[in-house]
């Protein structure tokens, strides 16, 4: 009689499903969810849910979309007027009838909120991820809850991944099975940066010198020190792509040195960036940013722009003791950015000999071997780190 036990590893999945549950709109700003999804797509059906919409409706509908082979997007469209208990429950069974209407033989469930445990608890998931990119507690408008339900995903989770080596930190006592998995680049997409190419219509008549920032503009943007150091360089131009959210727009610095040019799509970013002659990080220190692990520091590395940024630990840690990022606080700014226009990118090699060991690409990789992992072990699992930094 035959007792081998087949390897469930070696057992070809027909129809994986991967539902991403995100804080996040797709179309917000391509950032970790976006690279991480995209990438997944190549292994499972992907759905990515989005927070619900409220619109004129008669009653709560999905709005489905597909952004790329083997993933969609999918957004809950509620009537007006209905209370969270209501909200949380319409979401739930659009949800499971979502599920129940997909074909598949494996389940992952993939959380970058824990405020999605309020509808998801009808689920039965072969491997729950938490992908804990940022510290959301410590954002402006948390939600009160935010704290409670992360500690139930801390216990529902398979393996939990975090965005930087300070959250890593933080975290990695609160579950059995934590890694660290930094902000990655996708390099040959940042490298267009550094071909000559014309200016896109509203940066053409922008004067040189140029330093530019990307990236959402909130709670984490040092708006004093911006102030500050453009009034402290008139000649020095200052570009700055992204949407602004939870701050006042009115807030923002004028003047004629500073430039707001508003949300561009990715695949736009090289194209302004190739214009520019420093890029900026002038993010304020609060608890919004003491875990951040910005994903732009390796995107203007890798678009050939020297680099100037306050002092966020993971920047530190990670570029600064390397020299391949200049560290400077508000009174220091000025000078740092003068430096680094006159000086320009003289580390190129270094910095192409950094950036060669990071991609989204090995990072997805290294994930998916985890969550194959993580569905035969599904025991007691040791906390170790991957260490991309």
């Amino acid at each position: 009689m035959d007792y081998t036990v087949s390897n469930p590893l070696l057992v070809p999945l027909d129809n994986p499903l991967l539902i991403c549950f995100s804080h996040l709109r797709w179309d917000f700003v391509f950032q970790r969810p976006q690279h991480l999804m995209t990438r997944a797509a190549a292994d499972y059906t992907v759905v990515f849910f989005e927070e619900p919409v409220f619109e004129t409706v008669p009653s709560p509908l999905l709005r489905r979309k597909a952004v790329a082979p083997g993933l969609e997007v999918t957004t809950p469209i509620l009537p007006h007027l209905v209370s969270g208990i209501e909200v949380d429950r319409a979401i739930a069974i659009l949800l499971e009838n979502l599920v129940a209407g997909i074909e598949h033989d494996h389940l992952v469930t993939w959380y970058y909120t824990p405020m999605a445990l309020k509808f998801t608890t009808a689920l039965h998931e072969d491997v729950c991820v938490y992908d804990c990119m940022d510290e959301l507690s410590a954002f402006k408008n948390a939600p009160p809850e935010l704290t409670r339900l992360e500690e139930q995903l801390f216990s529902k989770a398979d393996v939990v991944f975090t965005g930087g080596m300070s959250l890593y930190e933080s975290k990695r006592t609160r579950h059995h099975s934590v890694y660290a998995f930094p902000s990655s680049i996708d390099t040959a997409h940042f490298h267009q940066a550094r071909r000559p190419q014309a200016d896109p219509a509203d940066q053409q008549t922008i004067a040189h010198p140029r330093v530019g920032f990307f990236g959402v503009i909130d709670e984490r943007f040092d708006i004093d020190l911006m102030a500050r150091t453009v009034a402290a360089m008139p000649t020095v131009q200052f570009v700055t792509i992204g949407p602004v959210v939870k701050i006042d727009p009115a807030t923002l610095p004028a003047g004629p040195n500073i430039h707001w040019l508003g949300a561009k799509r990715y695949a736009e970013l090289p194209r302004y960036m190739a214009g520019w002659d420093v890029g900026w990080m002038p993010f304020a220190l609060n608890d919004a940013t003491r875990y951040i692990s910005p994903t732009k520091t390796p995107e203007f590395l890798a678009g050939g722009l020297p680099v100037v940024s306050t002092a966020i630990v993971d920047v530190v840690q990670t570029y600064g003791r390397r020299g391949l990022v200049e560290i400077a606080d508000t009174g220091s700014m000025p000078a740092a950015l003068s430096t680094a226009l006159c000086k320009g990118c003289s580390e190129t090699a270094r910095v192409d000999a950094f950036l060669s060991e990071m991609s989204w690409d090995s990072t997805w990789s290294a994930m998916q071997d985890l969550l194959k992992s993580a569905k035969v072990l599904r025991l007691p699992k040791f906390s170790r780190m991957v260490d991309h930094v």
